[in-house]
């Protein structure tokens, strides 16, 4: 490994050992970086000597009108932020903070800026409660917090020396999107607006993310400044192909992998602009596209699927791409999506312990029911628990390596997630001919019930096409005659009677759609299911509904 620039060598020192790391294949010109940079400079100072300093990089809404702070203002704010980090606070380079904030213009530069210090950055969902921060705070041996002042109620309990939850490792807190005498926004505003970037190594860490955390206890994963770089150059040059006069959009938080790419990291690499608003709503998302004339959209399939009837109220013909992941995306859901918008959805599958998608397609490869192939950089395979791969047709664990892979922060999941170099995210898929991937569930949510392997997920897909259901989420739970049996849970559209009759008109639906033996032989109705905030049905909480 490259020297590192990091004085504090928490990260680097609790990385896996080396032969419990995935293969990384960095043998291709679209990620042939140099041994020294900085993930910031490149998405920010590079763009603007390309010649976009004046044009829009981020755009919000402030009082309900659209306001735009440019590449040039923006570097300006990242600059100013990063003193206040190093000369304020007193941070050194691999030094943790930890992030708190909705998607705004605020929680953009603070990232940045803490990027461009050479320090690490532990971003965290808005919604977790004083009890997860504390785990993440403690994993990560956080130090210092930058927080929205709206979302200051959760982590002040891990600042207090009376409260369970208190970390006494978390010496400082900053307050930004606040007006306050210290709050990092004030001291900011006085503060030269050039800034000399940490000179770190390509394989310095710089992210920990958490996973979202759909299985439990959540897992923190190292990623390098090459790595949010690698996320750049791959599934969007190859698959999404942006250009600077796109205007990205979405819902997926920026402290998630997902939409720290789709929504900051792609724009800010071609000179794109973004629009960055807390809380969406299908309904306001749709208005945003139409207000903004945004070009490209992400989000979770229950988004997709709650807009298609509202698409014909509103003007998106701006829209020309739209990229579903963080879950399986039902066929129902794509054709009722493309029906209403006109627009051919593109898929993948990504994971945070990769930082992004890396299986994908778009446009004329798409192919019915495959989520698409391995993104240019990446190979993929279907294995056996011997970690052979196994014949086209045949279903067996996803396999994957990149220029990016998991690395877990002192886990000794990282054993279980990386065999003999492969990264094994945990999903059961198989390969057709010619390479294009068809998910078929998690690896621990496929249902085994008479001998026959049962996806969950396609019972899913097929249950969502009938117009009493809404959504619904679909497990194995035990049974002393088959082992497993296939059991819904159906939320229902207004109008429609949760009773027998209901059940056996769904069951019947599946027998005729599917082979029978797929059928659910319970279904409970009931009014929500379960999600993570990043949209993802949290199927360990359904298990525990019985």
């Amino acid at each position: 490994m490259e020297p590192s620039a990091h004085v504090d060598t928490f990260a680097r020192d609790n990385l896996p050992p080396q032969d419990q790391w995935p293969v990384f294949l960095l043998d291709n010109p679209d990620v042939a970086y140099p041994a020294r940079f900085n993930c910031a400079t490149e998405l920010l100072d590079r763009t603007i000597e390309a010649g976009h300093r004046d044009r829009p990089a981020i755009w919000s809404d402030v009082d309900g009108k659209p306001q735009a702070t440019t590449y040039g203002e923006l570097l300006a704010l990242v600059n100013r932020s990063a003193h206040v980090l190093v000369d304020e606070m007193g941070l050194h380079p691999g030094n943790r903070v930890l992030l708190r904030g909705p998607n705004t213009l605020h929680m953009a530069v603070t990232a940045l800026a803490a990027l461009k210090a050479g320090l690490i950055v532990v971003p965290t969902m808005p919604l977790l409660r004083a009890k997860e921060l504390k785990q993440i705070i403690e994993k990560a041996q956080v130090s210092a917090a930058l927080c929205d002042a709206r979302l200051t109620a959760e982590l002040a309990r891990c600042n207090d020396p009376k409260d369970e939850f208190y970390c006494a490792g978390l010496k400082q807190t900053r307050l930004f999107h606040d007006d306050s005498a210290d709050s990092l926004d004030t001291l900011a505003i006085n503060k030269p607006d050039h800034f000399t970037a940490c000179d770190t190594a390509a394989d310095d860490v710089c992210l920990i993310a958490f996973t979202s955390g759909t299985t439990g206890a959540a897992k923190g994963c190292m990623h390098f400044h090459r790595d949010v770089l690698a996320m750049c150059d791959l599934f969007p040059r190859h698959v999404l192909k942006p250009s600077s006069s796109d205007v990205f959009c979405g819902t997926p938080p920026l402290a998630f992998t997902f939409g720290l790419g789709g929504l900051l990291c792609f724009p800010l690499r071609v000179g794109a602009s973004t629009v960055l608003i807390e809380k969406l709503t299908p309904e306001t998302l749709l208005q945003t596209v139409e207000r903004f004339h945004a070009t490209i959209m992400f989000t979770a399939p229950t988004f997709y699927r709650q807009m298609a009837p509202l698409v014909a109220h509103h003007d998106i013909s701006t829209l020309k791409k739209t990229v579903s992941a963080g879950e399986a995306l039902p066929d129902s859901t794509r054709r009722l999506w493309h029906e209403a918008s006109g627009i051919e959805m593109i898929d993948g599958i990504g994971g945070t312990e990769l930082i992004h998608i890396f299986i994908s397609a778009q446009g004329d490869t798409i192919r019915p029911h495959a989520i698409g192939r391995a993104v240019p950089g990446y190979v993929v395979q279907a294995v056996d628990d011997a970690m052979q791969p196994v014949p086209a047709g045949t279903i067996g664990k996803l396999a994957v390596r990149g220029p990016t892979g998991c690395r877990y922060l002192a886990d000794e999941r990282q054993a279980k997630f990386v065999r003999d170099g492969w990264n094994l995210p945990g999903d059961s898929v198989y390969l057709d001919e010619d390479g294009y991937v068809f998910y078929q569930a998690r690896a621990d949510d496929m249902i085994v019930s008479a001998g026959y392997n049962i996806s969950g997920p396609e019972v899913e897909s097929v249950l969502m096409q009938h117009e009493a259901v809404a959504e619904c989420g679909v497990i194995g739970v035990p049974d002393e005659t088959r082992g497993q049996i296939v059991k819904a849970f159906v939320v229902l559209n207004p109008g429609y009677t949760p009773d027998d009759k209901m059940v056996a008109q769904l069951q019947d639906f599946v027998k005729n759609s599917v082979a029978p033996y797929k059928y659910p032989r319970v279904i409970a109705f009931i009014g929500a299911l379960p999600r993570t905030e990043t949209g993802k049905i949290k199927r360990f909480e359904l298990r525990t509904l019985g």
